[in-house]
């Protein structure tokens, strides 16, 4: 790389790439903690209302899949500063449109689809442009990146928890409004940070033909399936876990589970953040590997609710290097792959979250109900995320 492009200081760039982790968890996770305040404030059906997070994370799918095509056109400063504006504008929409329009629905349905088109790009942008930076360790800082959308998500919970305490949930435009102003804040950040090329000059970014000719793009691609997947499919039911295991309220299930699977996610994130330098990345992710199948079998096998928490908390601390992990693999292993690759990676994890959940949902409906059912048919993710970790080793002991 340019020797001057060295002595540009990335601090201010890295730290603005935290904070885009940390609006996409605004967008991911307020809006559930509204369902039941739309469903009586609005008079929509519970069925409807949740059809959002679906349609949310459906948009950020094919934000994925088209981004690559633009990104590069516009520039990243450019698509960083629409990404952070239609978060911000979506919170607003929220905030204002259900009580303007005929069908609050319909609000709901825009302000979300606005919000959307920000996360998905955000998922696109934030880890190539750190990638990008110069950095002796960017294994560490893809980790230390991936974990703020886990202190995001955990922050989101508990200050909204506090507002809705002290000021009233049917305040919540006012917290909407205020959440938009983070959003706002990175949005005049990438406006001045300096931002560097993924993609070395005078050369090109793989072709989506390239990628697709490659079996190693391949293996990563079935890497970021599972990571999302193997996240997921232990995430999603950490509140019925805590709520049996902890004899508590559906409400403090929800908040308890989830946040304790984040919060174990996001320590094992800052773990390799802070002493990856000393960690052999493949290794770290093979250890994380078997951790997690072991999670899954103590939660599948323990007929303890109260074990079976602990095991969604183990679970979540040995996913937390995936996502990050092959991330940083991937862009290492194929040279050159550009936006484009980062796009089709997101793709492919944002696949797995939707999938993971779904053939652990399926499978715990055909067992009448049975959770530990359902997250025993997903224990196939882990096992195919160890066997990928297991060909990149042999791999890289031949050379290739």
């Amino acid at each position: 790389m340019d020797t001057s492009v060295q002595k540009v200081n990335y601090r201010s760039t890295v730290y603005a790439c935290f904070v885009g982790y940390i609006v996409q968890a605004v967008i991911n996770n307020f809006v559930p903690l509204l369902f039941l305040t739309f469903q009586s404030e609005f008079g929509i059906p519970l069925s409807r209302i949740t059809f959002l997070i679906t349609f949310n994370f459906g948009v950020q799918l094919v934000v994925d899949l088209v981004s690559g095509l633009f990104v590069d056109r516009i520039g990243y400063r450019a698509a960083m500063i629409l990404a952070d504006a239609c978060c911000a504008l979506g919170l607003i929409l929220l905030a204002v449109l259900p009580a303007i329009l005929p069908d609050p629905y319909t609000g709901l349905l825009i302000a979300v689809t606005v919000y959307a088109v920000g996360g998905g790009l955000l998922e696109v942008l934030v880890s190539p442009i750190v990638e990008a930076c110069p950095a002796d360790n960017k294994e560490k800082a893809m980790s230390m990146l991936h974990s703020f959308y886990c202190w995001g998500s955990v922050g989101v919970v508990l200050i909204s928890t506090v507002f809705f305490h002290f000021a009233g949930i049917r305040n919540w435009r006012i917290l909407a409004i205020l959440w938009a102003v983070v959003p706002l804040v990175n949005l005049v950040s990438f406006t001045k940070v300096p931002i560097a090329s993924l993609i070395g000059e005078g050369e090109k970014g793989a072709t989506l033909g390239e990628l697709f000719r490659s079996s190693t793009f391949w293996l990563f691609m079935m890497m970021m399936v599972c990571a999302g997947a193997s996240e997921q499919a232990v995430s999603q039911w950490a509140s019925a876990f805590a709520e049996s295991g902890l004899r508590i309220t559906k409400t403090l299930g929800d908040l308890f589970g989830p946040m304790f699977f984040s919060v174990m996610m996001g320590l094992s994130r800052v773990l390799y953040g802070k002493f990856g330098q000393k960690m052999n990345l493949i290794r770290f992710m093979w250890l994380s590997a078997v951790l997690c199948i072991a999670s899954y079998l103590l939660i599948v096998l323990v007929p303890d609710p109260v074990i079976a928490l602990l095991g969604c908390g183990f679970a979540g601390f040995s996913v937390g290097i995936f996502w990050p992990g092959t991330f940083s693999l991937g862009s290492a292993g194929i040279r050159n792959g550009g936006t484009l690759m980062f796009a089709l990676y997101a793709l492919a994890g944002d696949v797995g979250c939707s999938g993971g959940p779904t053939l652990a949902g399926e499978v715990a409906a055909r067992a009448s109900g049975n959770l530990r059912s359902g997250i025993g048919a997903a224990l196939v993710f882990p096992v195919l995320m160890l066997a990928g970790l297991l060909i990149l080793s042999m791999r890289k002991r031949r050379g290739n």
